[in-house]
């Protein structure tokens, strides 16, 4: 992989780990409720996640041309 994806990589790693190093608690909670959710909204939820990641990095890749 090139540099650039295994720093986007990093930095996923590091903005997921802060939520519940900083806040367990309610990590735990949120945790516990979309374990709780119907599978097809957590399947809605992902593809909205994957839609909205592809729509940032076509952005940021015309932008540098």
């Amino acid at each position: 992989m090139s540099e650039s994806l295994w720093l986007a990589l990093a930095l996923v790693l590091l903005l997921e780990g802060m939520l519940p190093l900083l806040f367990p608690k309610q990590w735990q909670k949120l945790l516990q409720s979309l374990s709780q959710q119907p599978v097809q909204q957590l399947r809605r939820l992902g593809g909205g996640l994957v839609v909205t990641a592809l729509v940032i990095l076509w952005w940021l890749s015309s932008q540098n041309g």
